[in-house]
């Protein structure tokens, strides 16, 4: 890898009928580098794949290409070759004919084509394969054939959308050191896309984590791993303990009512943040040995550790350690400094403010909903605003619902998900009990009696 930018995606939009599904992207990948794209469907990172690739169009942004702009450079002038999690090999022709395809239709020599394929399909574990039909072969071996095919033409930059996915655990993982050893011997760059989060951090130099067609964190595996920017990126990367949390004062953050030294710094004064600690960082204490004191409520044998499900004033904390403690039994939480982790909320406000009208007595409507509160107290047209509890909307079925909304992500927070959701252009949030699919419409409904109500000259903007 060297430090020569091959490809820059400037200020990348793409919409689909009217629908953004990357939002300004800037990325730089290096020649010679693996970057592999990660997140989960739908969140941008195969369009991203297609724009550098030549087959898809950015409405807005450029792409530069070893310096030069190819905004409008079709996709078979592009030094890039793609390889799909669909192989797409041609099944009339054998091994040797589908790697050479390429090379024939550029009308090279005879024995020039012959020696490249050869020293191709000896690079990826085909020799004295040459002959064979595709159809007779598994599905590793396919998978390599397609890879030949792509690299023997020498391109600068090779695109891999998901090319493991139809591979079965065993088979992928070999492929994975497969494919990490065939870049580095040939020094072409990799840009790979998945949504398997320990594919991304064994083959990658680079990660890029990707989110509703927003760039989350770019990092190498390590740094993704260790210090991920935000909640969704912890989440996402692995398992972790992730809990709400208030930043006191530099080095000091309180979780569940209780102040912890950490090793973080420049966040405001009683700062809302979101804590992160990994299974593996903590150490299982006796009682009296910490303030945080749980009851083990499972215990799971991984091989080289103990899972451990402990329940802690009400969240649920999980526990990777070599120890052992019975199911039932209370233990101390404990972890050190360096092992939490703070940063700042995806959502910059920890409840909801909607702006509404007063549209009859006793009568407020807000977002579409009318909601009746005796007593009121203020006149028509009075323009309120309504200050809304996460915990206060429930997920129902669409048909009972006061809103069917779309919901774009969701963490859990050791007690409950928060899931970020939208509606009428609005992000709101919600705290529930339930497992939902990200990026679908959920029916939701709000209990309207815990609502506080206020004339909009007493309160905040939303």
């Amino acid at each position: 890898m060297s430090d020569k930018i091959i490809i820059d995606l400037k200020n990348i939009v793409v919409s689909y009928d009217g629908e953004r599904v990357l939002d300004r992207i800037n990325l730089s990948i290096r020649d010679k580098e693996f970057v592999t794209l990660l997140g989960p469907s739908g969140c941008g990172k195969t369009t991203t794949l297609r724009i550098i690739g030549g087959f898809v169009s950015a409405d807005e942004g450029e792409i530069y290409f070893d310096g030069k702009k190819i905004n409008d450079l079709p996709a078979h002038k592009r030094k890039v070759n793609t390889v799909f999690q669909r192989y797409a090999l041609f099944p009339h022709l054998n091994v040797f004919d589908n790697v050479a395809f390429g090379l024939k239709l550029q009308k090279l020599p005879k024995n020039e084509i012959q020696q490249a394929v050869r020293k191709m399909l000896e690079i990826v574990n085909l020799k004295g394969f040459e002959r064979r039909k595709v159809n007779q072969l598994s599905g590793g071996q396919q998978q390599r054939v397609a890879i030949a095919r792509a690299l023997v033409n020498r391109p600068k930059v090779l695109l891999l959308d998901e090319p493991l996915g139809a591979l079965d655990l065993k088979l992928r993982k070999e492929m994975q050191l497969e494919l990490m050893n065939i870049q580095k011997q040939l020094g072409i760059t990799f840009i790979y896309v998945t949504h398997d989060q320990e594919e991304a951090l064994t083959m990658s130099d680079t990660v890029v984590v990707m989110k509703d067609g927003e760039i989350q964190q770019i990092g190498s595996p390590q740094d993704i791993y260790n210090e991920p920017t935000n909640a969704f990126v912890a989440d996402f990367i692995g398992e972790n303990n992730i809990f709400d949390g208030v930043m006191l004062e530099d080095y000091k953050v309180q979780i569940h009512g209780h102040v912890f030294d950490c090793v973080d710094k420049g966040f405001m004064k009683n700062q809302p943040v979101d804590v992160v600690i990994r299974p593996e960082d903590i150490r299982i204490v006796k009682p009296e040995e910490s303030p945080l004191v749980g009851v083990v409520e499972s215990v799971i044998f991984k091989g080289v550790h103990y899972e451990s499900t402990v329940k802690c004033e009400g969240f649920s904390w999980l526990i990777h350690s070599t120890q052992c403690a019975p199911v039932g039994s209370k233990i101390g939480i404990a972890f050190g400094p360096e092992d939490i982790h703070i940063m700042n909320k995806l959502v910059p406000f920890s409840t909801n403010r909607v702006e509404g009208v007063v549209t009859e007595e006793n009568t407020v409507e807000f977002l579409g909903v009318t909601m009746v509160r005796p007593n009121l107290g203020l006149s028509v047209d009075t323009p309120v605003m309504l200050t809304i509890d996460p915990k206060d909307i429930e997920i129902v079925s669409e048909d009972i619902s006061d809103l069917t909304v779309y919901l774009e992500s969701m963490v859990w927070k050791g007690a409950y998900n928060e899931m970020v959701i939208w509606t009428h252009d609005r992000q709101m949030i919600l705290h529930s009990q339930n497992d939902e699919q990200v990026a679908t419409d959920i029916g939701i409904k709000f209990h309207t009696e815990n609502i506080l109500i206020e004339p909009l000259s007493q309160g905040k903007e939303a």
